[in-house]
């Protein structure tokens, strides 16, 4: 058991320390990286055409925004200073071409010719401007797709963190529940102490009884019918003898009543008189 807590404490101390590497990675950025262009080591360098007007020390709290200001202004600039620079070499050049000695002069023939060579030079910069501005946004979308994916590695760093503090709060939970849980009492029910495979095999038997359960009700639920059918019958035949036992009933009521009333001697010779019809009768078929 000591040597269990020893690993686990020398584990939580190595992932400790991951952790804290991980919470402090290199500031890979686009400012920082893009600071020994826009900033060079120059003490008396200043970056005079910057309007997010920022410094050294608050370069992390530039925004994409701001960036994307900046670059728009850096577009103007160049684009000023791209007319600027022609303007200045088409002048030198005019001026050194009427002060020569003598005088340069350019023929219609070499103005036609230089106009295809500007043309055949137009065309392969517009090309390189093409294959610029698909690397631009290749480069863009990458960069997109590095940010979130850093972003979810952040998150999921800051994460975590917090599960060696939640491994141990839970092991101290289970710690004080073991402790705290009362002494099983032998319970009345053998089969609520058995292990598991001999709890697997119990349920085993439980569910093939309730198969076989099963099985038998539905043959009784077919045999259900016929016997409701009898029953119906035996009912009906029933009723047909409490009818006629209500009526012998009242025929015996009727004789003891005519019995009292002094017709007794009359119904007995009756009844002697139909016994013999009776007898002669049976005598009669038999022959």
């Amino acid at each position: 058991m000591a040597s269990t807590d020893i690993d686990m404490s020398e584990a939580d101390a190595q992932i400790s320390s991951i952790f804290t590497s991980l919470s402090t990675p290199p500031a890979l950025t686009l400012l920082t990286l893009s600071k020994p262009l826009l900033q060079p080591a120059s003490p008396t360098h200043k970056r005079a055409s910057n309007i997010s007007s920022t410094s050294n020390g608050d370069s992390d709290s530039l925004t994409p925004a701001s960036l994307t200001a900046d670059l728009e202004h850096y577009k103007e600039l160049f684009s000023k200073l791209r007319f600027s620079y022609l303007e200045q070499v088409t002048k030198e050049k005019f001026l050194r071409c009427i002060t020569a000695d003598p005088p340069l002069l350019v023929e219609a023939g070499e103005n036609v010719a230089l106009e295809g060579k500007l043309g055949a030079a137009k065309a392969s910069l517009k090309v390189q401007k093409e294959e610029v501005a698909a690397l631009v946004l290749e480069v863009e979308e990458r960069a997109r797709s590095l940010a979130r994916r850093y972003d979810i590695f952040r998150l999921q760093t800051t994460q975590l963190q917090t599960l060696p503090s939640a491994i141990t709060s839970l092991s101290s939970t289970r710690s004080a529940l073991i402790s705290a849980r009362p002494t099983p009492s032998m319970p009345t029910t053998p089969s609520l102490s058995l292990p598991l495979p001999a709890t697997l095999d119990l349920l085993a038997q439980r569910r093939a009884q309730i198969v076989d359960l099963d099985a038998q009700l539905a043959q009784l639920q077919r045999t259900l019918p016929p016997k409701t059918q009898q029953l119906e019958r035996a009912e009906e035949e029933l009723r047909v003898l409490e009818t006629r036992k209500r009526e012998e009933v009242q025929k015996a009521k009727e004789a003891q009543r005519g019995r009292e009333g002094g017709q007794g001697e009359e119904l007995e010779r009756r009844g002697r008189w139909g016994r013999g019809v009776e007898g002669a009768l049976r005598a009669m078929l038999e022959v």
